[in-house]
C-alpha cells in the first residue's frame, strides 16, 4: 500500500489545531511551535510531491480513494493533476508564510493559530478533492474561520470590522448558494437514480456521453460563475474584497489574495469550464468584456488609493481579472498561462501583505503619506517590496513574467480588443507600483523610522520562502509550466468542443 501522501498533508494542520486545544494558553512559545511545525511539514511534503509528480505520465497522481457515504455516492476521492499540484504547492508555501508573519500575535495567540490552521486544512481539501461533495465540504469550511478571524483580529479605520466581516460572509454564503444549486443540478442530471456520484472523473464522462444538453449547460453556467466568481472577486461582485484585506490580520489577507481567490478561479476550471463546456462557450464574450472592465476599474481605483492594504487589495482585484480573462477565453494557451498566474499572483500578493503587516505591526500605520524613506533604515524590508513591486509589473526572470505574457497570447487570438484593452492596463499598473516604492522606500529620510527594528529572526521567513519561489520559477519558468502543461494537454478535447461549437451573438445556438 502506497504513502498517503496527500492525507497526511490535509490531516497536518488538522492534528495540530486539535494538539494547540491541549496546550496552555499562556504558553505562547509551545503554542508558535505547533503550529510553525505542521505548516513546515506540509510544505515539506508538498514540495516533495511537486518534484516527484510525473510530467511524462500526466493524469491523476498521488490518487487515494476510500467509500464514503455509498447510497449518495460520496467517496472520499483525492489526487492532484498539472492543474490542482501547482496551487497545492501554493497552500504550502503561503501557509507557512502565514504562520512566521503571524509570529507576534498577542491577542488570544492559542485560538488565533487554531483557527489559521483550520483555513489551511480547508483550502488544502479543496484542491486535491477529486469528489464534488468533499470539494463542497473543504470549501464551506474555511468560511468560517475567516469570518471569526477578521471579527477579533481585525482593524480598520475606513469601515467597522464587524461590517467587514458581515460583508465578506454575505456575499461568499451567497455565492456558495448559487453554487450549491449548480452543483445539485450537476449531480441529479449525470446519472439516474440508484447510480448517483460526486465523482469528477464521472460527472466528466456523464458530460461527453450528453447527460447535460446544451440548454442545460447555458441555464446552469451562471449559477457556477455567480458562486466562483464572487469568491475569485469578479467584477462587479469585488466589493466585499479590498474591505476585506484592509480589516483581516495580515495572515487571512496573506490567504486571501493569495489562495482563497484562486479557489474561486480553480473550482470555475474544474467545475464550470470543464463539465459544462457548452455553457461556458455561450457565456464566453460576455465574461471576458466583464473581465476586462475589472482589470481596468480596478486598476484605475487603485490610484486613488492611500492605505497600503486597498492598494494591494484593489490591485488583486485587477489581477484576478487577468486570470478570469484567461479561463474564459477557453483555450489551452490561455487557461495554461491563468493556471500559472494564479501561482504567481499568489505568491506576489502574499509577500506584499506580508511586508505591510510588518510595517503595521511595529508603526500602526498604512498610509503612503505618513511612511517615507523606509529604505534608509530597512534593507530587507526593502527587498521585499521591491521583490514583490517588480514581481507585480511583470519583470522578466520573476514569475509573474511569462504567464501574464501566455495569457495574452492565448486570449489575443479570439478576443484582439479586449487582450490590446487588457495590456495597456500594465501601465497603470506601473504607475501605482512605482509611486508606491518611490514614496515608500526612497523618499526623505523620516527619523521617527530610525529606532524601527528590520526584519530578522522569524519575520524573514515569509520574504526567503517566498523570494526563492517567485525568483525560482522567474528563472526556470519550466518547473512550474511543464507540471501545468501536462494537466492542461488531456483537456485538449474539452477546448475542440469549445472551439467548433457553432455560434449565434458570441454563444452557442
Amino acid at each position: 500500500m502506497e504513502f498517503p501522501l496527500l492525507s497526511t498533508i490535509l490531516i497536518a494542520p488538522l492534528v495540530a489545531a486539535f494538539a494547540l486545544c491541549f496546550v496552555p494558553k499562556d504558553d505562547r512559545e509551545m503554542i508558535r511551535r505547533v503550529a510553525a511545525s505542521a505548516t513546515i511539514f506540509m510544505l515539506c511534503l508538498t514540495v516533495y510531491a511537486f518534484f516527484n509528480f510525473d510530467t511524462l505520465e500526466g493524469g491523476v497522481q498521488f490518487a487515494e480513494k476510500i467509500p464514503w457515504v455509498a447510497d449518495l455516492g460520496v467517496c472520499y476521492s483525492v489526487g492532484v493533476d498539472g492543474i490542482s499540484m501547482p496551487l497545492l504547492l501554493l497552500v504550502g508555501v503561503i501557509g507557512i508564510s502565514a504562520v512566521y508573519t503571524s509570529w507576534n500575535t498577542e491577542k488570544r495567540p492559542k485560538e488565533f493559530f487554531i483557527l489559521l490552521l483550520l483555513l489551511i486544512a480547508g483550502v488544502t481539501g479543496t484542491f486535491i478533492a477529486r469528489d464534488l461533495f468533499l470539494f463542497l465540504l473543504s470549501y464551506e469550511l474555511f468560511v468560517i474561520p475567516v469570518f471569526i478571524m477578521v471579527l477579533v483580529w481585525g482593524s480598520t479605520k475606513r469601515l467597522p470590522k464587524e461590517f467587514v466581516a458581515m460583508k465578506f460572509i454575505v456575499f461568499l454564503l451567497m455565492g456558495s448558494a448559487f453554487m450549491l444549486v449548480g452543483v445539485v443540478l450537476l449531480y441529479v442530471n449525470a446519472y439516474p437514480a440508484g447510480e448517483r456520484t460526486f465523482d469528477f472523473d464521472a460527472l466528466r464522462l456523464a458530460g461527453e456521453m450528453g447527460r447535460f444538453s446544451d440548454s442545460f449547460q447555458i441555464s446552469t453556467f451562471p449559477l457556477l460563475l455567480l458562486g466562483f466568481g464572487s469568491l475569485l472577486s469578479m467584477f462587479p461582485f469585488h466589493s466585499w474584497s479590498p474591505d476585506g484585506h484592509a480589516a483581516a490580520p495580515t495572515a487571512v489577507s496573506m490567504i486571501h489574495a493569495g489562495i482563497l481567490k484562486k479557489l474561486g478561479a480553480y473550482g470555475l476550471i474544474r467545475v464550470g469550464v470543464l463539465l459544462l463546456p457548452v455553457g461556458a462557450k455561450y457565456w464566453s464574450p460576455l465574461i471576458v468584456t466583464t473581465a476586462v472592465m475589472g482589470v481596468l476599474y480596478a486598476a484605475y481605483i487603485v490610484m486613488a488609493q492611500k492605505d497600503l492594504k486597498y492598494i494591494i487589495g484593489y490591485s488583486s482585484v485587477s489581477h484576478m481579472g487577468y486570470i478570469l480573462l484567461g479561463i474564459m477565453t477557453l483555450n489551452a494557451t490561455s487557461v495554461s498561462g491563468a493556471v500559472a498566474n494564479m501561482v504567481a499572483h499568489g505568491m506576489m500578493t502574499a509577500l506584499f501583505f506580508s511586508q505591510i503587516g510588518y510595517i503595521y505591526e511595529r508603526t500602526h500605520l498604512r498610509s503612503i503619506p505618513e511612511l517615507r524613506g523606509l529604505a534608509h533604515y530597512m534593507p530587507h524590508l526593502t527587498i521585499g517590496f521591491m521583490l514583490a513591486g517588480m514581481t507585480s509589473l511583470g519583470l522578466p526572470g520573476l514569475i509573474e513574467f511569462l504567464p501574464e505574457f501566455t495569457i495574452f497570447v492565448g486570449t489575443f487570438g479570439v478576443y484582439p480588443v479586449q487582450a490590446l484593452i487588457a495590456i495597456f492596463v500594465i501601465v497603470f499598473t506601473a504607475l501605482y507600483v512605482l509611486r508606491l516604492l518611490a514614496t515608500l522606500l526612497f523618499g526623505p529620510k523620516d527619523e521617527k523610522y530610525a529606532e524601527i527594528p528590520d526584519e530578522q529572526g522569524a519575520s524573514m521567513v515569509p520574504l526567503i520562502v517566498l523570494g526563492v519561489f517567485i525568483v525560482g520559477f522567474g528563472l526556470f519558468p519550466s518547473l512550474l509550466m511543464n507540471v501545468i502543461d501536462c494537466g492542461i494537454e488531456p483537456l485538449a478535447p474539452v477546448f475542440e468542443q469549445i472551439a467548433n461549437a457553432p455560434t449565434m451573438m458570441g454563444g452557442v445556438r
